[in-house]
């Protein structure tokens, strides 16, 4: 009956306690990690319930109607009656999710728009890697990055494989120092 190790690689046949084991070596799969673009959509909302709460009850955004609230399951929508006041709650926004340790590259807001008697500014929670933005990372892994590291558009994320995990560690290095224009995370790295 053999006894696996597979932190070691191997599996174990010992017949006979006396006798030396015969060792038998199988694949190890290749150390890999997913980059990912997510949001955690919970700290979003706080950070938006922060920020109407903030807009309620600041001096300076009395009478002005500013209000911050979502449109559909990843759309913000804020709106004031000046321009200069519906910008002014987009910045407050920002903070409340920089706060929360939310980046800013997953906050996409749009310019500021007339409706009726307010101005209204529609934001957008950005979340996956659109497959342009995949490929143009894939590339440059494969370009910059070391040798046998193989990067793979699954979906909206990549895996990215290689022989050793030095080489993984030196292609996060790599993606961490690049911008891409999106929020970058590295999950699953084994």
């Amino acid at each position: 009956m053999p006894l696996a190790c597979p932190r070691r690689g191997f599996a174990v046949t010992k017949v006979d306690p006396f006798q030396p084991a015969d060792y038998e070596v199988y694949d190890v799969a290749d150390p890999s990690f997913d980059v990912v673009s997510k949001v955690d959509h919970q700290e979003v909302d706080n950070a938006l319930n922060q920020a109407g709460k903030e807009l309620s009850t600041r001096f300076d955004f009395r009478g002005t109607g500013a209000k911050i609230e979502w449109s559909g399951s990843d759309g913000v929508v804020l709106e004031a009656e000046t321009e200069e006041r519906v910008l002014a709650a987009v910045e407050v926004f920002k903070e409340k999710l920089i706060k929360r340790g939310i980046s800013l590259k997953a906050f996409d807001a749009g310019e500021p728009a007339v409706s009726g008697k307010v101005y209204k500014v529609q934001g957008k929670i950005i979340e996956g890697i659109a497959s342009d933005k995949a490929k143009q990372i894939a590339k440059f892994i494969r370009d910059e990055g070391p040798k046998g590291v193989q990067a793979q558009i699954q979906g909206d994320q990549l895996r990215v494989s290689g022989k050793k995990k030095d080489h993984l560690q030196e292609v996060i290095s790599l993606l961490k120092n690049k911008d891409f224009e999106i929020a970058l995370q590295f999950t699953n790295y084994r």
